[in-house]
């Protein structure tokens, strides 16, 4: 089977649930129209988010249709509220400070987002049989809650594991592939943080998460793989960066090549 791209996940919210898309127009910046769209801040204008504040794993997002509105809750604690990210900001600013008893304000970059590598600020690119070799590692995850931990965009199926270490090479030359009718160049493997330690409902650690991660992925780095770009083994997937290629659209089942 060739590659193929499988599943499109977007993130309005940074740090909130994602959404499967079938489609997702590619913005002039590089980055996904509606991914990260939005990002929660504190009163220091620092992130709120998962590295710094373990209690975001207790929040359920679900977006509308057009990804305008939130219905946000504390999972077991009722209904929640639901608000149109533009419009009633005022409102979900107050509903999060209170959540988090501090306050917390909303903020929007409707041009390219608040990615974590604003150097490679493209979407981020796995396969489904690497996120299935990860699950194998530890015996109480499941793919799904492996793909929820590692938060991904793009991910590719009809590869073997760890087939995306083909998109960057031994040096900072990017890698160039592409989807469909997009170009994209791999830059490098991504460093990952303490999120994915965490159980993505409850915010619990899963014991040794990181030391388990590391022994395996250096065990099992497939031959393709350029070694000297890692410092550590504690990354997965890969970072990308899209230029020159705003308004074109990425969609599930596209054909993907390396050029």
């Amino acid at each position: 089977m060739s590659p193929y791209l499988a599943r499109i996940d977007l993130f309005p919210v940074k740090s909130l649930d994602g959404v499967s898309v079938p489609q997702v127009t590619v913005l002039n910046s590089g980055a996904l129209e509606c991914d990260r769209t939005f990002a929660l801040f504190d009163q220091c204008n620092c992130f709120v988010n998962g590295k710094r504040h373990a209690a975001i794993h207790r929040l359920r997002a679900k977006f509308s249709k057009g990804l305008q509105s939130i219905a946000i809750r504390v999972d077991g604690g009722g209904a929640g509220q639901t608000f149109h990210l533009q419009t009633q900001r005022p409102a979900l600013n107050a509903w999060l400070s209170d959540y988090f008893q501090q306050p917390v304000t909303v903020q929007a970059n409707d041009t390219q987002g608040f990615p974590d590598d604003i150097e490679a600020a493209g979407p981020t690119v796995i396969s489904t049989a690497t996120l299935e070799a990860v699950a194998a590692w530890y015996p109480d995850l499941t793919v799904d809650e492996v793909r929820r931990r590692l938060r991904t965009n793009l991910e590719i199926a009809g590869v073997p594991a760890f087939w995306e270490d083909q998109l960057f090479g031994p040096s900072v030359t990017p890698v160039s592939f592409a989807i469909g009718n997009v170009v994209l160049d791999g830059i490098n493997p991504c460093q990952r943080c303490v999120v994915p330690t965490r159980d993505t409902l409850t915010g619990a650690v899963t014991p040794d998460f990181q030391q388990v991660f590391t022994r395996q992925r250096q065990a099992t780095l497939p031959r393709w793989t350029h070694r000297d770009r890692f410092n550590h083994f504690y990354r997965l997937a890969v970072n990308t960066n899209i230029r020159n290629q705003g308004g074109k659209v990425l969609r599930v089942g596209d054909a993907v090549e390396l050029l």
